[in-house]
């Protein structure tokens, strides 16, 4: 997987490609961590349009990124969920916890 970030305005997006999975938590990690503590970032979207495979460990590293971000009143969403990524957090109730697009 590769993550990388752009900022508009107050808004972050962290554009995923490949395979989210335990592998690749530590990079998930780093790519957010500095947005945790940007004044200017008020909201962190998620982009899954390269994302074509997550697994259990990835599911854990988003919400480990909600609690991060909600800790610091910043609002967390999900956009280009579709296929077995969508499948996978449809199962998981993630539109509970999430906005998804």
């Amino acid at each position: 997987m590769q993550a990388t970030i752009t900022k508009d305005a107050a808004k972050a997006t962290i554009k995923l490609t490949g395979r989210f999975d335990f592998n690749t938590h530590r990079d998930f990690r780093t790519a957010y961590e500095s947005l945790i503590t940007d004044p200017a970032v008020k909201a962190v979207t998620v982009d899954f349009a390269g994302v074509d495979y997550l697994d259990s460990s990835a599911l854990g590293m988003l919400l480990m990124l909600r609690d991060k971000m909600s800790g610091v009143n910043k609002d967390v969403s999900l956009t280009g969920v579709q296929g077995n990524v969508k499948q996978v957090l449809d199962i998981a109730n993630f539109s509970k916890l999430f906005r998804i697009a």
